[in-house]
C-alpha cells in the first residue's frame, strides 16, 4: 500500500490497521446492509479508516461503542454527542479527538447488547477469514464481548479495506480464536463472506498470559466471574508450570511398560459417549509419520500424555492425560500443530463419530 501510494494518514500504515486512499467511500457502502439498518447498538474500533462508519452511526442516531486504547481503563466506551450537535461536531465525535472527549465508559455490569461489529483489516479473505495487525485485541474485544452475553454467534461483523487487502490465504494460519467477518467492504465492492467457520465461543484462558492480565485489568475481573460460574481459567504461564512440574517428575512403571488397552478400544464400534473424558484424538496424521515425531512435538508444545495408543496406518492417534481439564489444555496446546503439509485434526476423542473411532487392535507402546 506505500509502494502503490495507496496509503493515506497516518502514514507509514506499518504495524497498524491501515488507512487508505478511498476509506471514507467503502464506509458509506455499510448503509447498504439491512444488518446495518436494523442495528440499534453498533461497536466500531477506533481505527482511523473506520471513521466514517462511526460518523453514519451517529448520524443514524444509533449507539455507538468504541473501545478504549489497548483495553486498558476497560472494554468500551459509549460515544455521546452533545445536545443538538451539529454535522461539524459529529464528525469530531467520530474521530480519535472525539472518542476520548465525547464518551463514557461502560461497566461490566452494563446491559449491553450489540447489534453490529466493525472491525479494520490488514489482510481478509472473501471467505471471511481475517489477519489484523498481529496483537489480538480485536480478537480479545470480541471473546470478552461474548463472556459479557453482549454479543453470539449471529451478531454480524463488517470489516472496512482496501480493494488490495482482499487476498487469498490458508486456513491454516487461523486459530479458534481468530474472529472471522461476515462482510467485506472495499470502495468498489460489498462482499457477504457466508463465512460457516464458527466465531470465538469465549476467552480462551489458556492464551492469557500473567502480562496481559497485569496490562489489561478488565480481564482480571471477567476471570473472577468465570471462575465462580465454575469454568477452566487457568493461565497460559500456570498451564506451562504445571506441565513443567508433571514432566520432571519420574513417570510410574506401569505408564512406561504396560500398553494402555482400555476396553472401549477393543470394541469394533464405539459410540463418541463411551470414550472417557480425559481422552484426545489426534488424526489426519501423515501417512510416513513416525511415532517418535509426534511424540516429540507433544513434548515441546507442553501437552505430553500419560499413555500414547499409535494407530499409524488408520493415520491416528490417541493420547491420555490425567483429567479433563489436561486433555483441553492439550487440545488448545496443539491446534493448528503440522507434522506435513496438512494441519492435525484435534480434539476430545468422545466428541469423534462412531466411524473415527472404530478401533483396530492398536500396538502397545
Amino acid at each position: 500500500m506505500e509502494s502503490q501510494n495507496l496509503a493515506d494518514f497516518p502514514r507509514p500504515v506499518h504495524h497498524r490497521i491501515p488507512n487508505f486512499k478511498g476509506s471514507y467511500l467503502a464506509c458509506q457502502n455499510i448503509k447498504d446492509l439491512e444488518v446495518f439498518a436494523r442495528a440499534q447498538e453498533v461497536k466500531v474500533d477506533p481505527d482511523k479508516p473506520l471513521e466514517g462508519v462511526r460518523l453514519l452511526a451517529l448520524q443514524s442516531k444509533k449507539t455507538l461503542l468504541v473501545p478504549t486504547p489497548r483495553l486498558k481503563t476497560g472494554l468500551f466506551n459509549r460515544i455521546t454527542p452533545p445536545p443538538g450537535a451539529t454535522k461539524d461536531i459529529l464528525r469530531k465525535c467520530a474521530t480519535s479527538q472525539g472518542v476520548r472527549n465525547y464518551s463514557t465508559p461502560v461497566g461490566l455490569d452494563s446491559r449491553v447488547l450489540v447489534d453490529l461489529v466493525v472491525v479494520g483489516s490488514v489482510a481478509v479473505s472473501e471467505k471471511g477469514w481475517r489477519i489484523g495487525k498481529g496483537e489480538g485485541y480485536a480478537d480479545l474485544e470480541y471473546a470478552m464481548m461474548v463472556s459479557m452475553g453482549a454479543v453470539s454467534q449471529g451478531t454480524p461483523v463488517v470489516t472496512i479495506v482496501h480493494d488490495c487487502q482482499v487476498v487469498d490465504m490458508a486456513e491454516a494460519l487461523l486459530e479458534d480464536h481468530d474472529l472471522t467477518v461476515d462482510y467485506i467492504l472495499t470502495p468498489t465492492r460489498v462482499i457477504p463472506t457466508r463465512c460457516e467457520r464458527p466465531k470465538p465461543t469465549g476467552i480462551t484462558w489458556s492464551k492469557i498470559t500473567f502480562e496481559m492480565m497485569g496490562k489489561i485489568p478488565i480481564l482480571r475481573s471477567l476471570r473472577d466471574r468465570e471462575k465462580q460460574a465454575g469454568k477452566d481459567v487457568t493461565l497460559q504461564d500456570e498451564h506451562r508450570q504445571l506441565l513443567k512440574a508433571a514432566s520432571q517428575r519420574p513417570a510410574p512403571l506401569s505408564a512406561v511398560r504396560r500398553p494402555w488397552n482400555p476396553p472401549w478400544l477393543n470394541s469394533g464400534s464405539v459410540q463418541g459417549a463411551d470414550v472417557p473424558s480425559n481422552t484426545v484424538y489426534i488424526g489426519n496424521l501423515p501417512q510416513d509419520t513416525r511415532v517418535s515425531e509426534l511424540k516429540r512435538s507433544l513434548r515441546e508444545l507442553g501437552a505430553a500424555p500419560l499413555r500414547l495408543t499409535w494407530q499409524g496406518p488408520q493415520c491416528r492417534a490417541f493420547l491420555q492425560y490425567q483429567d479433563a481439564a489436561s486433555a483441553r489444555h492439550a487440545i488448545s496446546c496443539l491446534q493448528g500443530l503440522h507434522l506435513g503439509p496438512g494441519t492435525l485434526k484435534v480434539s476430545l476423542a468422545r466428541q469423534q463419530r462412531a466411524s473415527d473411532l472404530t478401533i483396530a487392535q492398536p500396538p502397545d507402546l
